[in-house]
């Protein structure tokens, strides 16, 4: 577990599904929350990722609430996700200042375009995903963190652009106090 330094709760948010005016830790306040960065909307794993936590928050109610940060403007964010998720809450950081705050890198070319990426691109598109236009940076690596009460309660380390946690696990590491078995 990690404090999570105040700098990036402090800065104000633009985006979908955010109240005008807020910064990440008035949204986030004291429930835990998984913070995604994806790398851009064109990517298949992105959608992968939106698809995904899409179907594991409507299986699970006690589910953290997610929040999206991508390299778009507003009006590309309100069109990648009304498409897969509209409820969806995402943050539009084209300067990538939140991005920058968590240590998001990016990749060259072996995290890209290595082997492991193609195997998971499989993965990806028996899923029904595929590749279209970037937004942003394409060479920016993807981010997670679990967040609860100032903390960082887990992240993962991707190895590559295909890497894609096991979005179910995230559960396991939430204090106990917020499951409702």
């Amino acid at each position: 577990m990690q404090s999570l330094d105040a700098t990036p709760l402090d800065l104000p948010m633009n985006g979908r599904n955010i109240p005008a005016g807020s910064t990440l830790g008035g949204v986030i306040g004291t429930q835990p929350t998984l913070l995604v960065f994806l790398r851009h909307f064109g990517c298949i794993f992105c959608r992968e990722t939106v698809a995904d936590l899409k179907a594991i928050t409507a299986e699970n109610p006690d589910y953290p609430q997610v929040i999206f940060f991508y390299q778009g403007t507003p009006e590309e964010g309100d069109a990648f996700f009304s498409h897969i998720w509209p409820e969806a809450r995402a943050v539009s950081d084209i300067p990538k200042t939140f991005y920058d705050a968590f240590g998001i890198q990016r990749g060259g070319m072996r995290e890209m375009f290595g082997p492991a990426v193609w195997a998971c691109g499989v993965r990806a598109t028996a899923k029904g995903h595929t590749i279209g236009l970037k937004t942003g940076d394409p060479w920016t690596m993807p981010g997670v963190f679990l967040i609860h009460d100032g903390q960082i309660l887990w992240q993962h380390d991707f190895k590559h652009a295909g890497d894609h946690p096991d979005f179910r696990e995230i559960m396991s590491y939430l204090p106990e106090l917020t499951h409702h078995d």
